[in-house]
């Protein structure tokens, strides 16, 4: 089971929830030690004191900051007695719609879960009001010793908690746009090619299928240098497309996505073949296909198919 990261309180009204704070996400990413270069000799880092050069224990280090020519420094208990380092509770100021705050903004998930049977009732009244509103509650609250701003909001079982960036923290991409090349407009022909792409390639949002391959590329050099091997080089990305066969790449992209699309439906129908009606049935109702209890299973498994293939498309 996840670790409890933080305890405390969900506030919101004159309502009081107590709620443990869990990691919604794990890191997979691959750990390398360092070594010198040539050697087995590990690499460590040392706390050290830059005008002695002695190393320094950690329960010895104090945060400061140079003030006015001078060094103010900081005990941890100074900051854990001020506010908001004394704060237990993530306070809802406010409700927001969830479609209103932009992507840009959000940082980190973590699930919220309350800490007790008997308060499972008032956290699902939130989050099922929540859900029904689209709303999102804003909060501050803080983490190890920082404050930050976040959002909770409903998912299919559990609250979620978001933090978000400030908005002073949030750079204006006019910032790295050429002004004058912003301005450049596509031509008609050039967009209709470039949507009739996006449309071909258009599918659900299935995250399962979507793996690290990366990580599995490093773990396959790593097995292969410790067997003496010598690992093949991967292909070198793309060049950027010049502007002057920009035409020609989006006409052999549109003729590739068309002639994908027949063998990405015939992959889809394999997977569906291998399903119980039932199992067909529930993928049915998720898809809202209409009359499936009427259909015989090829009907059923024909109508699965095309509705997750074209989702997003009839949505556009």
């Amino acid at each position: 089971m996840p670790r409890k990261i933080w305890t405390g309180s969900i506030n919101f009204g004159l309502v009081t929830i107590p709620v443990g704070l869990y990691a919604a996400t794990e890191d997979h990413t691959i750990a390398f030690h360092q070594y010198q270069r040539g050697t087995a000799d590990r690499v460590r880092y040392r706390r050290v004191n830059e005008r002695t050069g002695d190393e320094v224990d950690y329960n010895d280090i104090v945060k400061g900051r140079e003030i006015g020519g001078a060094v103010i420094t900081v005990e941890p208990s100074e900051l854990e007695e001020i506010a908001p380092g004394r704060s237990r509770t993530i306070d809802i100021t406010t409700f927001v719609d969830l479609d209103e705050i932009d992507p840009v903004f959000f940082q980190k998930t973590y699930w919220l879960a309350p800490n007790k049977k008997d308060n499972f009732r008032p956290y699902n009244l939130l989050r099922q009001a929540m859900q029904e509103t689209n709303q999102a509650g804003i909060a501050r609250f803080v983490l190890r010793g920082k404050q930050y701003l976040t959002a909770v909001r409903a998912d299919d079982t559990a609250l979620a908690l978001n933090t978000l960036f400030f908005a002073d923290e949030i750079r204006d991409p006019a910032d790295i746009l050429d002004t004058d090349a912003a301005q450049a407009e596509p031509a008609g022909k050039e967009l209709q090619m470039a949507t009739t792409i996006i449309e071909s390639m258009s599918g659900a949002w299935e995250p399962e299928e979507y793996a690290d391959t990366y990580t599995a590329e490093v773990e396959r050099l790593l097995a292969e240098k410790a067997e003496g091997a010598v690992p093949e080089a991967a292909e070198p990305p793309p060049e950027a497309t010049d502007v002057i066969d920009l035409t020609e790449a989006l006409r052999r992209s549109v003729d590739q996505a068309r002639s994908s699309r027949g063998g990405s439906r015939s992959s889809r129908r394999s997977e569906l073949a291998e399903l119980t009606k039932g199992e067909l049935d529930d993928r049915a109702r998720e898809l809202g296909v209409r009359g499936r209890s009427k259909m015989k299973r090829d009907e059923l498994e024909a109508a699965v198919a095309e509705a997750s293939g074209g989702r997003a498309r009839r949505a556009s």
